[in-house]
């Protein structure tokens, strides 16, 4: 065994049981070998049991808190384009549907992203994974779907797969081909594409994990999206479902019915899509970033948390809501929506794994969990959501190994 990290004399360290409960170590450190945590407690008894002087990475955390890395579970950070200017357009009053109308929104990143080249796109998805990795996140999830075409669907789900290859944050590949229909086409017909050309497509090409669709009003019925979501999840993709963002239409329930990992936004959802989400275990994934970039109300975190929900949250990261950062998600998730620090913690780690069905995996600092640790220059985990604003990681580790210090 090779004893991978040690990260000593901590303020705190902050695990996450299965349970969802906080274990807090004060003076506390983490022990790491092969890349899996294999010692977390007191700095006097791990070190003398995993001495730092033997360990490659020695990271000296004192008046420090370290916490679980952030998983981002559901951001679109593949895209060519700036859209900065429809910022300025709906600060003048102007809505996202009648940005989407007149060419812009979605339809335009996707112009601008079949014009670009695999190593520009490429370029542009690792530029935001070192911004995110700078910021503590360890694990995100990125989407397709700003190329509504066969072609460029598997070319973005092709970068991906190469930036996962090539950078320390590891990327889970989502398929959203359903994520508009393209300008000049019936949205029956464009589905037919997505279920009898784009899908088998992505199965063979073996990238894509999970299939996502905009259901909205405007863009995906509930029909039109339970045809894709069947399909994918008959090609082996899990499905995920954009819901109830804009207005409500049902998006939240057929998550439900059909089986997904989480449904995402939730802007709209009811008390009856809550208690349907709890019963059938899918995760609900709040993006208060898309609220705050949208000037809208937020998603009712509460009442999901009362109801015994398993809350995620996320960036969102896209064009039109431009934040990479997990602690930015947390400051507006306590402020907004009313989480305390603790669910926010937990929200951004072991129940965002959740939601990428990797609860197994990533997002707790227990022991045989990867060493994914985020050190924050404050004394405790609660300085993240505190100090908006401002990006308090100082170190980040990426199975035990440093991948990123300030």
């Amino acid at each position: 065994m090779s004893l991978t990290a040690v990260v000593h004399d901590a303020a705190e360290v902050v695990t996450i049981a299965e349970d969802g409960e906080l274990g807090v170590y004060e003076e506390a450190a983490i022990a790491v070998e092969d890349g899996e945590v294999v010692r977390v407690g007191p700095t006097g008894p791990v070190t003398r049991e995993f001495p730092p002087e033997n360990a490659t990475h020695a990271v000296d955390a004192t008046g420090k808190a370290a916490v679980p890395g952030f998983v981002d579970p559901h951001t679109h950070a593949l895209f060519a384009g700036d859209r900065s200017d429809e910022f300025e357009a709906k600060l003048r009053g102007k809505t996202y549907q009648e940005i989407l109308e007149d060419g812009g929104g979605i339809l335009r990143t996707v112009r601008d992203t079949r014009e670009a080249s695999d190593e520009r796109l490429l370029d542009n998805l690792v530029g935001h994974l070192d911004t995110m990795l700078a910021h503590g996140t360890t694990t995100v999830e990125v989407k397709s779907g700003y190329g509504l075409d066969t072609e460029t669907e598997l070319r973005m789900l092709e970068i991906i797969d190469r930036a996962d290859d090539q950078h320390p944050v590891d990327l889970v590949p989502t398929f959203m081909g359903a994520h508009a229909v393209p300008q000049d086409r019936e949205t029956d017909d464009y589905v037919e594409e997505v279920v009898a050309e784009q899908i088998p497509a992505v199965e063979s090409q073996g990238v894509a994990r999970f299939c996502d669709v905009f259901c909205e009003e405007g863009v995906f019925d509930v029909a039109q999206s339970r045809r894709v979501l069947e399909a994918g999840r008959d090609a082996g993709l899990t499905p995920k479902v954009h819901a109830e963002e804009l207005s409500h239409i049902g998006g939240t329930k057929l998550a439900a019915e059909i089986g997904a990992a989480s449904a995402d936004h939730l802007l709209h959802a009811t008390a009856e899509d809550i208690a349907a989400l709890v019963e059938s275990d899918v995760v609900p994934v709040l993006l208060p970033g898309t609220a705050f970039g949208l000037g809208a109300a937020y998603a009712d975190a509460r009442a999901f948390l009362d109801a015994g929900a398993d809350v995620a949250i996320a960036t969102d990261f896209n064009p039109n809501c431009h934040s990479q950062s997990m602690g930015f998600a947390t400051s507006l998730a306590c402020v907004e929506m009313g989480m305390t620090p603790a669910e926010a913690l937990v929200a951004s780690t072991a129940n965002a794994a959740s939601a990428l069905d990797l609860a197994d995996d990533v997002g707790t600092l227990q022991q045989g969990a990867p060493g994914d640790v985020a050190v924050i220059d404050a004394p405790s985990y609660v300085h993240v959501p505190y100090n908006f604003g401002v990006n308090t990681v100082e170190t980040v580790l990426k199975a035990g190994e440093v991948v990123h210090r300030a």
